[in-house]
């Protein structure tokens, strides 16, 4: 009975904290998306100083990452194909692959190292400094004027960054199908074109823009909750990495059989 008792709270608790979470999203989408047309603006300048840091200056390290990335795929697959003697169809099993999954997949992870983190350390050190709760006597809405700007650079900038990635990823494979499988640049690119279809893409930038959701939520949520002194900061950092990991996993397979229980190929 007492493994029961803990099973169940552990349910309970783990619900609670998606609970939550879906309540600090709903709030900043609001304070994001409607609250400007009710004379609430939005802190337009923080958002694109946010959008700067979540995108602009993930680039090289997401380039660099995707680009192997695709050349991993082109020669992993090339080593199967080139049994049934189907090395054209390396540009195709790349370009699925990157834009239907590991592009918003390893974007989303990289985002969370980088940015999902930095929310986590920011807010919980404003939590423990008590700067929150000035602003809050201030009569100044924490989510809106904290979270609502990150939730707007990140629900934009990381399907940008999943386009970004799933080129670079294709290009990862050209390389090893100029090189090594007798493609030209050209042939290999129309070839992986050729092998996406409208919803291929758009599939992985609905994922995208979810996993932006989840990464704000899970991040600010973790530093609004930061108490005690430095050493909980950094705890809330860790705990909102792990989670925020193991939720983008989740939502990528939830997103991942709707579509496939849709009729998406």
């Amino acid at each position: 009975m007492e493994l029961v008792s803990d099973l169940g709270a552990s349910v309970t608790d783990s619900l609670a904290y998606l609970g939550a979470l879906a309540m600090l999203g709903s709030r900043a989408a609001y304070f994001s998306f409607v609250a400007p047309f009710k004379g609430k603006p939005l802190r337009l300048q923080t958002a694109a100083a946010q959008a700067m840091e979540v995108g602009v200056r993930a680039l090289p390290i997401l380039s660099l990452i995707t680009f192997f990335i695709g050349l991993i795929l082109a020669l992993q697959s090339a080593y199967e194909l080139g049994k049934l003697g189907a090395m054209s169809l390396v540009a195709k099993a790349v370009a699925l692959s990157m834009s239907r999954e590991l592009g918003p997949l390893i974007t989303a992870i990289v985002v969370i190292g980088r940015s999902g983190s930095a929310f986590a350390a920011e807010l919980g050190t404003m939590k423990v400094s008590e700067e929150i709760d000035a602003l809050e006597v201030m009569a100044i809405n924490p989510v809106h004027f904290l979270v609502a700007p990150k939730f707007l650079a990140m629900t934009i900038m990381l399907p940008c960054l999943t386009i970004w990635a799933n080129t670079m990823g294709i290009l990862g494979g050209a390389l090893f199908g100029v090189t090594q499988a007798d493609f030209t640049f050209g042939r290999y690119i129309q070839a992986s074109l050729e092998s996406l279809y409208i919803r291929d893409i758009f599939s992985g930038l609905i994922k995208s823009v979810m996993f932006g959701v989840t990464i704000t939520a899970v991040g600010c949520f973790e530093g609004l909750s930061t108490d005690g002194g430095a050493e909980q900061v950094g705890r809330s950092t860790t705990r909102a990495v792990v989670i925020s990991i193991l939720l983008v996993v989740v939502v990528d397979l939830v997103f991942t059989g709707l579509f496939f229980f849709l009729g998406d190929r």
